[in-house]
């Protein structure tokens, strides 16, 4: 009996496995299935997205490409691996072949002049000494170790410091259309600065309308070529570079520099409300020296008291990107031109820099999809 009981589960085995192999799996049975991925920050599954490619089924076999919206996505492998399931657990799937590739998109404004870049980031504070070029540096180095092409321009005309902090490895030079190729420096950032063709011991003394015009030079009469994210560090405070930039070049919006104390807080936010005064769009804040880690135990401690961002934030309605310890070794690095995500990318200011760029990466993508929608409707 015992037998016989073994021989009839072993045929309902065979018949259930013959009935797997018959199922026939086609397209819109795999697309169904895609489209219960949801991108977690555009709340929009994948396929409605746009984000697959190339999808061929043939024989149970299944081959295409995951398109992602920026490489620097914080959800990247998170939606890598639910796409992978999706269409693993299809039955009649027999094997999956997925290219993932990244696509950044574009949430400037359009018609406002440089096609062939994407997107236009500054990154802004409201009074200096906050370490804004420190964070524009590594931000643009995190965006370009991820995989995204960068350019970085150093728009402080009076207190140009960019060349002076990270090693050029090829100077600027003239382009036969009589354009400026930038200079470029380590991951092949291009870089645009008056202190690329200012003797660094000569004092820069303009009034208002020729630092305009500068600020105005050093970003149209470069050849940027191809851009995923073209950063900005602007002057501290809110005056005539930030408001050329703001009324002349399309951005994709501000980053907001800060750190805990209330007092920075106040004119970050005044700066903040410059910016969406005159229609740009605020990406986020950014909380520099935000805690101090101690290099032999670990240990965080607040060496500026308890931080006043969260309600700054708050109270503007904008997102905290990151927060930033204040450590040691990143100004030792900066003195000697080594941004601190290159020099040791597992430090705590590195992964919090790093966790910052992704973070802003995935607020331009939801500006980017708020955008084609709004165009869509109209």
């Amino acid at each position: 009996m015992a037998g016989l009981q073994r021989d009839f589960v072993k045929e309902k085995a065979i018949r259930a496995a013959a009935h797997w192999k018959m199922v026939l799996i086609d397209e819109q049975t795999v697309l169904k299935a895609l489209r219960t991925v949801i991108d977690p920050d555009l709340k929009i599954d994948i396929v409605s997205l746009g984000m697959i490619k190339d999808l061929v089924v043939s024989d149970g076999k299944v081959k295409f490409t995951l398109e992602l919206t920026t490489p620097a996505c914080p959800y990247n492998k998170s939606i890598e691996e639910s796409t992978r399931s999706a269409v693993e657990s299809l039955p009649g799937v027999k094997s999956v072949e997925m290219k993932v590739t990244a696509r950044v998109w574009s949430a400037k404004p359009v018609g406002g002049g440089f096609p062939n870049v994407k997107n236009i980031v500054a990154v802004a504070s409201g009074k200096g000494g906050v370490g804004k070029t420190t964070v524009a540096i590594n931000l643009a180095c995190s965006l370009a170790l991820m995989g995204a092409k960068v350019g970085l321009v150093d728009a402080d005309i009076y207190g140009p410091t960019i060349p002076k902090i990270v090693k050029i490895v090829q100077p600027p030079r003239l382009t036969e259309n009589k354009k400026v190729e930038p200079a470029r420096i380590m991951l092949g950032i291009k870089v645009m600065s008056l202190g690329l063709f200012v003797d660094e011991s000569t004092a820069v003394i303009w009034r208002g309308p020729l630092v305009a015009s500068a600020v105005k030079q050093l970003l149209t009469d470069a050849e940027w070529g191809e851009l995923d994210y073209l950063v900005v560090d602007l002057p501290p405070g809110t005056g005539d570079a930030s408001l050329t930039l703001a009324q002349t070049m399309p951005l994709t919006g501000v980053v907001i520099v800060t750190t805990p104390q209330q007092a920075a807080a106040v004119i970050a936010a005044k700066a903040l409300q410059m910016f969406r005064r005159l229609g740009i769009q605020i990406i986020g804040v950014v909380e520099n020296m935000s805690y101090y880690v101690c290099p032999g135990c670990g240990r965080e401690s607040r060496l500026f008291g308890a931080s006043v961002t969260d309600e700054m934030a708050k109270q503007l309605d904008v997102e905290i990107l990151g927060r930033i310890p204040l450590t040691s070794e990143v100004s030792v690095f900066y003195d000697e031109g080594k941004p601190i995500v290159l020099a040791n990318p597992s430090s705590p200011a590195s992964k919090a820099f790093t966790e910052a760029a992704k973070n802003i990466a995935a607020r331009i993508s939801v500006l980017a999809h708020a955008g084609k929608a709004k165009a869509g409707a109209v």
